[in-house]
C-alpha cells in the first residue's frame, strides 16, 4: 500500500511535487512529440506516457504498483497531481 503521508503532510507532498517538476524539466525534450498524460517516478526518472491517466497508470503498474508517481498533462503541466499507481 502506498504511504499516506504524501496526503497528510503538506511539506512531504510539496517536496514530491518539486521533484516531479525537476524530473519533468530533465525529460522534457524526450516528450516533445508525446500527447496525453505522463507518469514520472521521481527518484529514478522513469516515465510512462498514455493517452489518458488510466493508460499512463497501466503502463507504470508493472514496475511501480503502490508507488507514488507524479502524473501530469503534457499540454498543461499545471494540471498535475501525485498519485499512487493502482
Amino acid at each position: 500500500m502506498a504511504e499516506v503521508k504524501m496526503w497528510q503532510d503538506r511539506a512531504t507532498r510539496q517536496r514530491f511535487i518539486d521533484q516531479g517538476q525537476e524530473r519533468l524539466a530533465q525529460i522534457q525534450d524526450g516528450l516533445r512529440e508525446s500527447r496525453g498524460i505522463v507518469a514520472i517516478e521521481v527518484e529514478s526518472g522513469d516515465y510512462f506516457v498514455g493517452a489518458t491517466l488510466g493508460q499512463a497508470n497501466d503502463a507504470a503498474r508493472h514496475r511501480y504498483l503502490d508507488h507514488w508517481l507524479y502524473f501530469l498533462r503534457l499540454d498543461n503541466s499545471e494540471a498535475a497531481i501525485p498519485l499512487p499507481v493502482w
